[in-house]
Order: structure tokens, then sequence, then C-alpha cells
């Protein structure tokens, strides 16, 4: 009976955890699943490719400060609790998104427009960093020893969610907005895109409702009654080199790795898919939340997995496998959308030309193509917008070139299954990490000396996974998988690192 009332006790603890976890990562990856609109928004559209890439790195501005904001945070939950604390993050987290919806585009505010999203972007960061140390340390010091893998891989799931959610709503809003497809693109791009950060405030609100009503966690309870809570976690988690030593290994071998493959197989698999392979917005989202759904389930396996085997090998095994295959998988997602693959219907080219007025721009002479082609018994649709625009009496503006394509039921499919196994190797990296981390440091000090490597990992080398990989592909034009390169060195240091020094032994009893 009492093993029952322990069991449904620690469900509530997850439930109010994930839920505010869950929505603070949904408010994080709002951004980067807009990317291309909102390069569109804030920055001059002189330059897509720039305006991209400086979306991009406002995107991992977000990531670098998460450190900053796990050494603020991490030491205020050490010192007043873990309840309080991540109560704070999703205050800061939830104005900040909403925040974002609120700005002015470019055209209104010019530079201001970019420099109030980065401004808000740290923000996000600051309180990103502090949020997951939090719930991962409050659901492990809630959780039966012998379970505290499979506990607390449900806040893992929460990160991959809430891009599932973000993504979702964006598709949802779009659609919603007109019948007619062309205008409902059309006010997503203008306003539209605005009420995916706006409505957060709703969900924020309703997740402040439930923490309120948590109380603080048992272990840090008695380590307070006692009067043995840390009196400087900052110095006791990186003054003591025993204590350093941990967290120089939690991040190199474990946390770096694991952070490129979380952003390779599901943010920089989005990206290459939209960008690289062209494949038209709709199907871009849609192949990553059928791949997420799918794959979810495997984060409680993998980590329920590690209470029985250890943590070590798990996360290991999933580095090697994206390390030796990332090359192969993303060559084909690319020849999946490759024309060349395919034989082109010549009596099936369609080619329009149409002149739209445009408020004080002048007219835009649209030309669009529209070629269809066949392979294995389905047809994928190429579709080339090619726009110029012109003001009487002066030269036509170097015209703006959109290439969509839409694949077939066969190809959709195909690259669903490709992105699918991307997200597999992230929960067997992910999976287990928090009760790895949680299990390396002493209660007094664990908020702050879990978060640090976490963030490190995760925030610097993971979020600058996009950015890099991408400005990479624009510096070697002729290759297009040359982005895995950043990636794939980081795993492979992590991994011979990990495999070297990291014990496979769980440890029974977290430190108090």
């Amino acid at each position: 009976m009492e093993e029952k009332n322990e069991t449904k006790g620690i469900w509530k603890v997850i439930g109010a955890s994930s839920l505010g976890t869950l929505i603070e990562w949904y408010d994080f990856y709002i951004f980067g699943s807009l990317a291309v609109v909102i390069a569109n928004q804030f920055f001059p559209k002189t330059n897509p490719t720039a305006a991209l890439l400086s979306t991009l790195a406002t995107f991992a501005a977000g990531f670098i400060v998460r450190p900053f904001g796990a050494l603020v945070f991490g030491r205020l939950g050490d010192l007043v609790g873990r309840k309080y604390t991540f109560l704070l993050t999703l205050v800061l987290m939830g104005g900040s998104t909403f925040a974002i919806g609120c700005i002015p585009s470019y055209e209104s505010i010019g530079f201001l427009a970019p420099i109030l999203v980065l401004i808000l972007r740290l923000i996000q960061g600051l309180a990103l960093g502090g949020e997951y140390g939090g719930a991962a340390t409050y659901v492990a010091e809630h959780s039966p020893a012998h379970r505290r893998g499979f506990f607390t891989s449900w806040i893992q799931t929460t990160a991959t969610l809430g891009l599932f959610i973000s993504l979702g709503v964006i598709l949802l809003t779009r659609h919603m907005l007109d019948a007619d497809p062309v205008k409902s693109i059309e006010k997503f791009n203008d306003w539209g895109w605005r009420i995916p950060f706006l409505i957060s405030i709703i969900l924020v609100i309703v997740s402040i409702y439930i923490r309120l009503k948590m109380k603080e966690s048992p272990m840090y309870t008695r380590l307070k009654s006692a009067g043995k809570t840390s009196v400087n976690p900052l110095k006791e988690s990186f003054g003591h080199k025993a204590n350093l030593k941990m967290v120089l290994l939690a991040l190199f071998g474990a946390t770096m790795g694991q952070g490129v493959v979380w952003y390779t197989g599901q943010f920089y698999a989005q990206s290459f898919i939209e960008n690289v392979c062209k494949v038209e917005f709709d199907q871009s989202r849609t192949i990553l939340i059928w791949a997420i759904l799918f794959a979810t389930p495997f984060f409680v396996v993998f980590a329920s997995l590690s209470d029985k085997i250890g943590r070590k090998w798990i996360m290991m095994i999933g580095m090697l496998l994206a390390v030796v295959s990332y090359n192969y998988l993303f060559k084909n997602l690319y020849s999946i959308a490759d024309d060349k693959t395919k034989t082109e219907i010549t009596e099936k080219k369609d080619v329009k030309t149409m002149l739209t007025p445009i408020a004080n721009t002048g007219d835009s002479i649209r030309k669009v193509v529209t070629k269809f082609f066949y392979a294995e018994g389905m047809t994928m649709i190429h579709t080339k917008t090619d726009t110029a625009y012109a003001t009487a009496g002066k030269a036509t503006i170097k015209p703006l070139v959109a290439v969509s394509k839409t694949l077939s039921g066969n190809d959709y499919w195909k690259m669903v299954g490709i992105v699918c196994i991307l997200i597999l190797y992230v929960t067997m990296v992910y999976g287990p990490i928090a009760a790895f981390l949680v299990e390396l440091f002493p209660t007094k000090i664990r908020y702050t000396s879990m978060s640090l490597p976490y963030h490190i990992g995760n925030g610097v080398f993971g979020g600058l996974t996009p950015f890099i990989a991408t400005l990479l592909t624009t510096i070697y034009t002729d290759n297009i998988i040359v982005g895995l390169m950043y990636p794939i060195i980081i795993a492979s240091i992590c991994m011979v690192i990990g495999a070297i020094y990291i014990s496979n032994k769980i440890d029974p009893e977290v430190n108090d």
C-alpha cells in the first residue's frame, strides 16, 4: 500500500513538473520553428540568406546564455529551493515569448526590431538554463532509486514534445487563417505567425497555477531542516577538485555529444529538409511531427532500460550510431527530393506569369513554373517561383527565387522513416541523461552542478548546430552534407571520452 501511494504521489510530481517544462520548451522552440518567417519579419529582406543566418544566430544566442542561467538559477535553487526557482523561470520564459509576438517588424521600427528580439531571446535562454535542472532534480528527488531513469524520462520527453506542439500550433494557425491556401500563407507570413507566440501566455498561466500547489522536494526539505544546505553552491560545485572533475566529465563525456545529436536529429533535420531539400512548408513540418510521434515513446524505453543495465552504454551507442550513419541518412533525404533521381513529365509542365501590384514597392512580375516528376509509381511536384520587383522608370530589383517541392506519398513516408531513425538516436542519448546527471552530484549542490554541464553541452555545443551546419553549407556550396562535420566531430570526441572515463555503475542512493 505504501509503495502504491508513493507511486501515486510521484505521478503528480511528474505531471506538474512536466507540464511546466513542456511549455517552456514550446516557448523556446517556437522561435526556431519559425526561423524563415522571423528572418523575413525582423531583418532586411535584401539578402534572404543573411537574414536566415542572422535569425539562426539569434536563435543560437538563446542557447549560449543557458549556462549563465544554469549558474544563476542553479545557485538560487540550491539556496532557497527547487519549487520557487523554476516557478520564476516559467514566468520569465512565458513573458518573453509573449513579448516577441508583440514586437513591430523591421519595416516599422528598423534595427530596433532585431535588437529587441535578441534581448528577449537572451532572457528566454537564461530562464531555460534554470528550468531543466530544477525539474529533473525535483522529479529525481521524489523517485524510488531503482526506477530513477524511468521516472525522470518523462521530463526528457518534454523537450521533443515541446517541439512537436510548436510545429502543430504553427500548422493549425496557418490553415485556420483563410480557406484559400495562398491567402492563408500570406496572412500567416504577414501577421499570423504572432499567434503561436501570443497564446503561450495562456499555457503559462495554467502552469503557474499548478506549480504553486507543488511542495518542495523531500530530499531538499530534509537537508534544509538539518541546516545542511549549501552556503555557496558555486564555490562548492566548481571550487572543489573532486566535484569539478565530475562536472567536466559530465560535459565532455556525455552532454556535449548528446546535445549535438539532439539538435541534428530534430532542428537541423527540419532545416535541411526545408532549405536544402526544398520541401514545402507544411510537409517539412509534418514529416518531423510524424517522426516525433513514432519515436517519443523510446525516451521512456531507453531510460527504463538504463535502470537495469546502466546509463553509459546506451548513451555511447546512440552517439556511435549517429556518427557512422549521419552522412548516409542525410544523403538519402536529399536524394528523395532530388529531381535528378526522377523522370520529368514534360507534357504536364505549367508556366504562369502574373503582374501583382504591391504597395510602396511597385509591381511584382511573378513567374511560376510547376513541373511534375514521376518515380516509383508516384508523382512529385516541383514549383519554382521567380519574382522580380520593379518601379516605373527604375531598374528591376534582383529577382527573389523560391523553390518548393511537394513529395509523393511514398517519398514523404521515406523521409518520415529517416527522421524517425535520427530521433531514435536522440532518445538513446537523451532518455537516460537526467538520471545520469542527478547521480553524479550530492543534493546540496545538485541543481547547480548538473545544470551547468547540461546547458553548456546542449546550449553551446548543441544549440550552435543549426547555425554552424547552415553556415558551412553556404561556404562549401558544392557539398550538401558538409554541415554534418560539426556534430560528427563533437559526438566522436564525446563518445571516446565517455567510453573511457564514465562509469556504468548505477548509484542506488543519491548522495545527501
